[in-house]
């Protein structure tokens, strides 16, 4: 585990606070940790994320439609 000193604004210290007691945590360390994870998720690219590439690989597992060219797709689905 890292430590680490920040200095923080008053605004961010009632934030943190207000988490800390919200989810009941020990200290203002997890406060900071459940912030961070949180908005990672927010921030991680879709393609990175595990239960993305779990759904790619069964897309990729899926039959393929053969159509051709965009010519022969447009008459197969009715679109001129």
């Amino acid at each position: 585990m890292v430590q680490a000193m920040i200095e923080i604004s008053d605004n961010a210290n009632q934030i943190l606070n207000i988490v800390k007691a919200r989810y009941n945590l020990k200290d203002k360390s997890k406060a900071i940790e459940k912030v961070v994870l949180d908005y990672g998720e927010d921030l991680l690219e879709p393609e990175l994320r595990p239960e993305f590439i779990e759904h790619m690989k069964k897309i990729a597992k899926e039959k393929t439609i053969a159509i051709g060219t965009l010519e022969n797709f447009r008459k197969r689905y009715g679109m001129s």
